[in-house]
């Protein structure tokens, strides 16, 4: 049993998201636990191979550096606190192409930190170009080790009947977030202070979609249901479109 998932290059831990997938891949089928075999398609616009969707069964949108500002926003500045020296628009650009073709052929979505931005984004929603100091230091990480914070989700939501939980621990690396959400999303978890740690689509049955603003790749705890569910909830989706196609 095998699938392609595809990965969006990033150059912050990219092995991170590799390993994570491919780990313990397994589907669940009558009670059993089949091993999966995932063969990795890295999607990169320095290769500008986004035609290599099409081999895929999923697609992965990673973390990385802040999408350019002037792809979800109408009046913006690029001098915001924390604002990287360089922006990659070559990158925004490709992966914005992708997320298009992904949701035209109903290809099963997880995205990542950065790949929750880059959804709304794609779906004309608005980020807060920097959470501002008081939710930074809940959210962003410090000397390069990640925060650990509360999620609370939302008990009528697909995103709960994947982690079974209403409530959790989660890391956190980021310092920007959802400000409007685009009105094809819901937000489906929370953090105490309000920022939007989970979204999927207003109609989930239409596509599997599933973005989340932490790392489930490289949480402290793996096996938590905030890692390991979302990673099998995706797979599974990817294994249900390569036997439907």
């Amino acid at each position: 049993m095998s699938i392609k998932i595809g990965i969006t290059e990033t150059a912050t831990n990219y092995a991170n998201y590799v390993n994570w997938i491919r780990s313990s891949a397994v589907l669940n089928a009558e009670e059993d636990t089949l091993p999966l075999e995932v063969e990795i398609v890295e999607l990169s616009y320095t290769k500008s191979n986004a035609h290599d969707l099409s081999l895929c069964d999923g697609i992965v949108f990673t973390g990385g550096v802040d999408i350019h500002p002037g792809f979800h926003s109408c009046n913006y500045s690029l001098h915001y606190p924390f604002a990287p020296e360089d922006f990659n628009v070559k990158r925004d650009e490709f992966e914005l192409n992708l997320l298009e073709q992904a949701l035209s052929r109903r290809v099963p979505v997880l995205g990542i930190c950065r790949g929750l931005q880059l959804i709304n984004s794609y779906m004309r929603g608005t980020l807060h170009l920097d959470n501002g100091s008081d939710k930074n230091a809940i959210h962003k990480k410090e000397d390069d080790i990640d925060k650990q914070h509360m999620v609370s989700v939302d008990r009528d939501s697909l995103f709960y009947d994947i982690v079974k939980t209403e409530q959790g621990m989660v890391n956190s690396a980021h310092h920007q977030s959802i400000d409007k959400l685009a009105k094809e999303l819901v937000a489906v978890a929370f953090s105490d202070d309000g920022v939007v740690e989970a979204v999927e689509l207003r109609d989930p049955k239409h596509q599997f979609l599933c973005a989340v603003q932490w790392h489930p790749e490289r949480m402290l705890d793996l096996h938590s249901p905030f890692s390991m569910n979302i990673k099998k909830a995706f797979l599974a989706a990817a294994w249900d479109k390569r036997k439907v196609f």
